[in-house]
């Protein structure tokens, strides 16, 4: 009964653009287990910094007696934030060739040390094979959609196994190397217009299953007697049903993209408990985690510069024009990948907040604070936790102490295409999210997209006063673009926004050529 259970079960399908409309969601707290085990984890690496106790971070409930602020005259108590073109021993960067060599390696290697941690040199290497590949109809679209498993070498330690699921979509008619937008998703990505049996072969299946259900309880036998109608799998329709109004993978393969769909905790789970399993504990042999190794974050991105290395090896596709895309904690791994992997041509940032496009120096909704509690500690490097310390051997800090701050990350994306997406409060796109604070992330870190040639929001460099456009009023004019859309929690209204302005710059036409 449990292989019969089993089968059917697994024949259930959640769409695809459902799991990229919500954004990633993790069940609240996890299990005891897991938390202990995360707050073990978390322990560990205070007692390896000199940490005694950390601030706790506030609530997002503006009812909560320890609520975040959401008073914007109180949101900017460190109003000097880094400044992306002066280094370290206050030179002031005034050509692309000095940020190329000597200004942009600083901020990395600070974000290295002390956000988001670095990657060791030893990570084995990925081999990717194909595993089931079929022709499919994404509304009038025909495409071809190809399941891969990216194996990651475990010859150095057999008791960790990374294998990464990828799903890559391409349309079947197209003119020359197609663009592609890496997303990351939310579980196994699946085929994201499955081809079901034929009626007959369905009817066969059902046959089959009612043999066996009558043959391990005689008394279904009756009950298929008396609901002849009923079949355990139904019967396809006739008709395939309507795709969703806003299909994200729809309407990129309707303008000739190509799709490539990851999820990013095959690379590393998302939770503390697992940083001694996935990619960060197979190359440290499931022990634990040094101050500066990578978090979750970081492993994210090192799985999708593995997905870059596999489709810039396929003549279908144009390895110029590839980009990465996220949502929420995923548009944090989004810009991650971005600022870091020079290969990517352009990225869609969705409602990413803190550790994001958020600026850490913000006390407005999540804070610092928060990125340091034990369910969200593991996406940073160890030595993140220092600047939520109220009692250290290394004295107490604050995020004023940072050595960068998030628009530098931006900046660390020019001049390449970088587009920041949020949604609206009122619609679910929470303003613990900070949406007035990344914006003036995003202006801070025009004058690097300047330099480099490129264009940036076109308003002007004091991000201390500046105030977001109107919802829906997009920025879309510059390699640097902002629009926060009239949806909740998700990047899917941007969806066109973001095709017409990539397509642009691309020097394509919008009817799939």
């Amino acid at each position: 009964m449990n292989l019969v259970r089993a089968a059917l079960l697994g024949g259930v399908l959640v769409p695809v653009a459902a799991l990229l409309a919500a954004g990633p969601v993790r069940a609240q707290f996890g299990s005891p287990e897991q938390q202990a085990a995360n707050a073990q984890d978390r322990a560990q690496m205070m007692a390896q910094l000199g940490i005694r106790a950390l601030r706790p971070g506030p609530a997002a409930d503006s009812r909560a007696p320890n609520h975040a602020n959401y008073d914007e005259a109180r949101a900017n108590p460190y109003p000097d934030w880094p400044d992306p073109l002066v280094t370290r021993d206050g030179k002031r960067v005034t050509t692309a060739q000095m940020w190329r060599g000597v200004r942009r390696p600083e901020i990395v290697a600070a974000f290295e040390q002390e956000v988001y941690g670095r990657i060791p040199p030893n990570v084995p290497g990925v081999t990717w094979t194909l595993s089931a590949s079929e022709a499919e109809r994404i509304g009038p679209v025909r495409v071809t959609a190809s399941r891969v498993i990216g194996h990651v070498d475990n010859s150095a330690d057999r008791e960790i196994t990374v294998d990464i699921p990828l799903m890559v979509v391409k349309p079947v008619r197209h003119q020359g190397p197609m663009p592609v937008l890496v997303m990351f998703v939310l579980g196994r990505p699946a085929f994201p217009a499955p081809v079901p049996p034929s009626a007959d072969d369905v009817a066969r299946m059902n046959q089959a299953l009612e043999s066996m259900l009558a043959r391990e309880d005689p008394a279904l036998a009756e009950v298929f007697r008396r609901h002849p109608g009923w079949q355990p799998i139904a019967t396809p329709p006739f008709f395939p049903p309507p795709r969703a109004a806003h299909d994200p993978i729809g309407e990129l393969v309707a303008d000739g993209w190509a799709v490539a769909l990851i999820d990013p905790t095959s690379v590393q789970p998302d939770n503390g408990a697992g940083l001694t399993r996935g990619i960060i504990g197979l190359v440290n042999h499931g022990g634990r985690r040094k101050p500066d190794d990578w978090g979750a974050l970081r492993a994210w991105a090192w799985g999708a510069s593995r997905v870059y290395d596999y489709l810039a090896q396929d003549p279908e596709l144009d390895p110029r024009h590839i980009g990465i895309e996220g949502v929420s904690r995923y548009g944090k791994a989004a810009l991650l990948t971005m600022a870091f992997d020079q290969r990517f041509y352009m990225v869609l940032i969705g409602s990413s907040g803190e550790g994001g496009v958020k600026p850490f120096r913000r006390e407005f909704g999540e804070v610092v604070e928060n990125l340091t509690s034990t369910d969200e500690y593991h996406w940073m490097a160890g030595n993140f936790l220092k600047y939520a310390a109220s009692d250290a051997t290394g004295g107490a800090r604050t995020a004023a102490d940072l050595p960068v701050e998030s628009s530098e990350l931006i900046a660390l994306c020019a001049p390449r295409l970088t587009f920041v997406s949020y949604g609206s409060p009122a619609a679910g796109d929470a303003l613990w999210l900070d949406q007035q604070g990344s914006y003036m992330a995003a202006v801070a870190a025009g004058r690097v997209f300047r330099l480099l040639g490129a264009k940036d929001l076109g308003v002007g460099d004091d991000y201390r006063t500046a105030q977001k456009p109107a919802i829906g009023v997009g920025l879309l004019d510059g390699e640097l673009a902002w629009r926060q859309h009239e949806g909740g929690h998700t990047d899917v209204p941007n969806i066109p926004y973001f095709i017409a302005w990539a397509d642009r710059w691309m020097g394509r036409r919008h009817d799939g050529g």
